[in-house]
């Protein structure tokens, strides 16, 4: 039979129904009784998509359930992922989730072979947990021309509840940037993006003469918010874009081949399943020393010349 339980999918969780009233539907039923999908939206979803079967049969919302009845909920689709080979930081890694240093220049995901999601499979291990993901999936996005930290699910749940700390602003991240200008002492940029509030907190580390620039400094960032482009678009705005950003830097002040000198060095929150307090921190990437130790070395050949 075509509605016949599908061994080619990966089931994800399984549960036997408990005590219930007569007359009680499945698709009602099942809110606030997963672990994966916790909304009554998610299980009109899994339902419409075919993954969840009662008894061995493919579900409908419309089905009775009864005390004892057997429901399982499948992975949405197989699909044959090709894996990009690429070197990859994993900096830490358990069964729910792991850390990794994603390198400039990819995105973490989209409509495109060579993301950091593609590369995941050959770095990360599946995870042994109940509801494991068939790949390891990144909780969220960072822009593809910057470096640094992306936190990645390896299970349903976790994958779940990374999404809602995100949201919630639970997650404190930090950055560091080059920009262009004399950027000193520290402050809030709470602008606008696309009509929504979002606040960054700045704090300069140091700054440096420059031939092209005449300024550039080394600045700490930590959003509170995470809108799209949130840190370029703020720094942008206060007249300090960021060194090599193309889209909202100064036009003639892009260095070829070199990208944009923006890392994602820090994250800290707590473990989704255990609660345990993480950290993690991670070098700036050596071409932003060897861009700082250029500038220093013309200025140097520039006063050299006038004396």
């Amino acid at each position: 039979m075509s509605d016949s339980l599908p061994l080619q999918k990966t089931e994800i969780e399984k549960l036997t129904v408990e005590v219930c009233e007569d007359s009680t539907r499945i698709y009602d039923y099942l809110v606030g009784k997963l672990v994966t999908i916790s909304s009554r939206k998610g299980v009109k979803k899994a339902l419409s998509r075919d993954q969840i079967y009662l008894n061995n049969q493919l579900a409908k919302s419309g089905d009775y359930v009864h005390q004892g009845d057997l429901i399982i909920l499948f992975e949405n689709k197989i699909v044959d992922h090709k894996y990009f080979e690429i070197e990859l930081n994993v900096i830490y890694e358990d069964e729910e989730l792991a850390i990794v240093e994603k390198p400039a220049g990819i995105p973490v995901s989209g409509n495109t072979f060579k993301t950091l999601q593609n590369a995941l499979p050959d770095h990360v291990s599946k995870s042994s947990a109940k509801d494991y993901l068939p790949i390891p999936l990144p909780a969220h996005r960072i822009d593809a021309p910057t470096h640094g930290i992306v936190v990645v699910a390896k299970t349903h749940s976790t994958r779940v509840e990374l999404g809602r700390m995100f949201e919630n602003r639970e997650m404190k991240k930090s950055y560091q940037a080059i920009v262009q200008g004399r950027l000193e002492g520290r402050g809030t940029l709470n602008s606008s993006i696309d009509g929504k509030s979002a606040v960054t907190y700045f704090e300069s580390m140091a700054v440096f003469p420059s031939v092209k620039n005449e300024w550039i400094s080394l600045i700490k960032l930590s959003p509170v918010t995470g809108r799209k482009h949130q840190l370029r678009i703020h720094l942008s705005r206060l007249g300090f874009p960021i060194v090599g950003d193309k889209q909202y830097g100064k036009k003639g002040f892009t260095l070829k081949y070199k990208g944009m000198f923006l890392a994602a060095v820090g994250i800290s929150f707590k473990h989704p399943k255990t609660n345990e307090e993480l950290s993690f921190e991670i070098e700036l990437p050596n071409k932003f020393n060897r861009f700082l130790k250029r500038e220093e070395n013309w200025v140097k050949r520039i006063e050299d010349k006038k004396n």
